[in-house]
């Protein structure tokens, strides 16, 4: 009740007014997301480049540097070594005894090298009390596989989401659709880009409910817009939009607001393991609420669409 009170809204807003604006705004935003990525790239995880990832635990107090220096001298090549959060010991707060250092240690493949084994006899032989918890590998074919399957999975859930809206609605309505998606995927992409988060399998199944999430606020604007266009047939097509928006915007906020809720407690409470496909999470439902609202209806704006649905045939929306 004190949500609904909240965002009841009195006066409609005019989501139009700087929309030419945000367009130029989310025009700059995938410029700059592209040239991030063409230029940094994006920290990819041993899913995509191949290697072995070690998760051990220790009861002596070892640091980074520590794990750094056993491993640095060994010709393994690239090393990645962060120290974990444990979350039982986060929400215990004290009351459990959880004094293991945790870390988690990504080496790359390197031809001719057993890295899991020779990582183990060093680890073992530094550090005579350390636990190896999980110990997994991927091959370079495999990694390989792993990137084409991860691009296809989001080209073909976008090709999809073109398809359903385009027999659902018209073509104008699956365009605007396409387009916001493409505009949440390649904006999330450029913020793993700056902040180096790494990139892997989780991350493209963060994407792919993305594309989910952001859809499913798409649809129920594009309902209330193709409700509101038999209803008011006379009226300007930017104040038919307008209207819709304010109509479905008190469920999209309260929509996102929980989402947030639980992603938030999530990200710092979940530990490290989950916490590049919580923030991708998180990206994903901000940027998929903006687009829903400023990217997908100002597409409809653009290209006009069928304004009587009693109707068979109609100047828009009909010839294709």
């Amino acid at each position: 009740m004190i949500l609904r009170g909240l965002f009841n809204q009195s006066k409609e807003i005019k989501f139009f007014r700087f929309s030419n604006l945000l367009s130029y705004i989310s025009l700059a935003a995938i410029g700059i997301s592209i040239t991030l990525f063409s230029i940094l790239g994006l920290n990819y995880g041993i899913d995509f480049r191949g290697g072995t990832m070690f998760m051990v635990s220790s009861s002596e107090k070892i640091g980074v540097s520590n794990i750094r220096n056993t491993l640095s001298s060994s010709n393994l090549g690239d090393i990645s070594i962060s120290q974990a959060t444990s979350p039982l010991e986060t929400l215990s707060a004290g009351t459990l005894k959880s004094s293991d250092s945790i870390f988690i240690i990504k080496v790359e493949k390197t031809e001719g090298i057993n890295s899991e084994t020779k990582v183990k006899a060093l680890l073992q032989n530094s550090v005579p009390k350390i636990i190896f918890l999980q110990i997994e590998s991927v091959g370079s074919k495999v990694s390989t596989e792993l990137v084409r399957n991860g691009i296809l999975a989001v080209f073909f859930a976008v090709m999809s989401v073109l398809v359903y809206i385009w027999l659902r609605f018209e073509w104008q309505f699956a365009l605007g659709a396409v387009v916001a998606l493409i505009h949440d995927v390649i904006l999330t992409i450029g913020v793993f880009s700056i902040l180096r988060y790494e990139f892997n399998l989780s991350i493209i199944a963060a994407l792919l409910t993305i594309i989910g999430y952001s859809l499913n606020d798409t649809v129920v604007v594009f309902d209330r817009v193709r409700e509101n266009l038999r209803n008011f047939k006379s009226l300007p097509l930017m104040t038919v939009l307008n209207m819709s928006i304010n109509n479905t915007f008190s469920r999209t906020i309260m929509t996102s607001v929980t989402t947030l809720l639980a992603l938030f407690a999530l990200y710092f409470l979940g530990g490290d393991v989950i916490r590049g496909f919580t923030f991708a999470m998180i990206w994903g439902v901000l940027v998929g609420t903006y687009s829903s609202i400023f990217v997908a209806a100002k597409i409809l704006l653009m290209l006009d669409v069928k304004r009587n649905w009693d109707e068979r045939e109609s100047k828009a929306g009909t010839q294709f």
